[in-house]
C-alpha cells in the first residue's frame, strides 16, 4: 500500500529561494535549499502518541512547550542549507560550529576570491580594555583614515603578489599562501533547526563579534523568521531573550528582594564577588554579569548601594 505524502513547504521561504541578502561590505547569504516547517515539528512530537491537536494555536503551543523544555529531536527533522560569501576571519568563527555539513570553496583548485573586506575609516573599534576577545569604541576619523588607507595598500600589494605566482606557474596551493584573512571565501553550509538555532543564540549576541552577529542576524532575522515563524518565535522568547539564573544569582536576589541589604553585602564578600584593594572594588566576572541582570529587572547591586 502506498501513502501519497505532501511535501510541507513554506511559501514565504519559498518566495526568496535564491534571493542574495547582502552581508558586510561583499559578503552575502542565500537560501539554497529547506526541508521541513513548524508543521514538521508538531509531526514530529506527535507521533510518539498520535496526531492528537491539529488547531494552529495548539501547534504553537506545543513548539513552545518543545523549546522551552529543551526537547531537541523535532527541531532536528528541519534543516536549511544556505549558500554563504562570508571573509576568512570570520569563516574561522562560523566553522568552528562542527554540526553542519560544509563544502567550502577551494583556493587549491580554484583562483581565490577577487574581494576581500574593506574597513572604512569609522569602522576601525578599539581593544576592550576588560576582555581581551572584544571591542570597545572606535578610533576618531584621523586615525581611522589612516588604517583605512594602510589597509587598502596592504590589499593591493598581496593581490598583486599573489597574481604575479600565478602568471609564473606557482602552484595554486602554495601561491594563495600570503593572502589576507579579509579575503572572502563561498561556502554552502547545511544544518538542522536545533543546531541552527544553537547558532544563532551565540553569535547573534552583544557580546560576539560584530562582523559574524551580522551573518547571523541576517540569517535569523531574514531567513528563519519567515521559514518556520512559530519555531523563530519560541526561540526569541525561550532561548535568545531569556534570562538565566544560577544557584548563586537566586540566593544574591533572595536577599536583594527580601531587603537585606546588609545580609546581600556580606555574602558578596564571602563569595569573593566583590574585593576590595585600597581603596579601589573589585568585581568579579559573575559580580558584572549578575549586574547586567539586575539591570534588565530595572535593579541595583549591593555594591552601587
Amino acid at each position: 500500500m502506498t501513502t501519497q505524502l505532501i511535501r510541507p513547504s513554506s511559501p514565504e521561504l519559498d518566495s526568496i529561494l535564491g534571493q542574495t541578502f547582502p552581508v558586510l561590505d561583499d559578503g552575502f547569504v542565500r537560501v539554497v535549499d529547506y526541508m521541513g516547517n513548524d508543521s514538521s515539528i508538531v509531526q514530529a512530537a506527535r507521533v510518539s502518541y498520535g496526531d492528537g491537536t491539529k488547531k494552529v494555536s495548539q501547534d504553537r503551543a506545543l513548539i513552545r512547550y518543545l523549546l522551552r523544555n529543551y526537547h531537541t529531536t523535532p527541531f532536528e527533522m528541519c534543516s536549511l542549507k544556505l549558500h554563504v560569501r562570508v571573509p576568512m576571519d570570520t569563516w574561522r568563527q562560523w566553522i568552528r560550529h562542527r554540526t553542519a555539513s560544509v563544502n567550502e570553496y577551494s583556493t587549491r583548485y580554484s583562483i581565490a576570491i577577487d574581494g576581500a573586506q574593506m574597513t572604512n575609516s569609522d569602522q576601525w573599534r578599539q581593544q576592550a580594555q576588560d576582555n581581551k576577545q572584544g571591542s570597545a569604541g572606535y578610533f576618531d576619523q584621523k586615525t581611522g583614515s589612516e588604517l583605512t588607507a594602510a589597509e587598502q595598500n596592504l590589499h593591493r600589494l598581496s593581490k598583486e603578489i599573489y597574481n604575479s605566482r600565478l602568471e609564473d606557474g606557482v602552484a595554486r596551493e602554495q601561491a594563495r599562501k600570503d593572502l589576507p584573512l579579509s579575503t572572502y571565501t563561498e561556502a554552502f553550509w547545511q544544518i538542522d533547526l536545533h543546531n541552527l538555532f544553537h547558532f544563532l543564540a551565540l553569535r547573534m549576541d552583544a557580546h560576539a563579534q560584530l562582523e559574524i552577529r551580522n551573518y547571523a542576524e541576517t540569517i535569523g532575522e531574514q531567513i528563519v523568521s519567515r521559514w518556520v515563524p512559530q519555531a523563530w518565535e519560541a526561540f526569541k522568547d525561550y532561548r535568545f531573550n531569556r534570562m538565566t539564573l544560577s544557584q548563586q544569582d537566586q540566593e544574591l536576589l533572595a536577599l536583594l528582594v527580601g531587603r537585606k541589604d546588609q545580609a546581600a553585602d556580606d555574602w558578596c564578600r564571602e563569595q569573593g564577588w566583590v574585593k576590595t584593594k585600597g581603596e579601589k572594588q573589585i568585581l568579579s566576572r559573575e559580580a558584572l554579569e549578575f549586574a547586567d541582570k539586575l539591570a534588565v529587572l530595572g535593579m541595583t547591586p549591593p555594591w552601587e548601594g
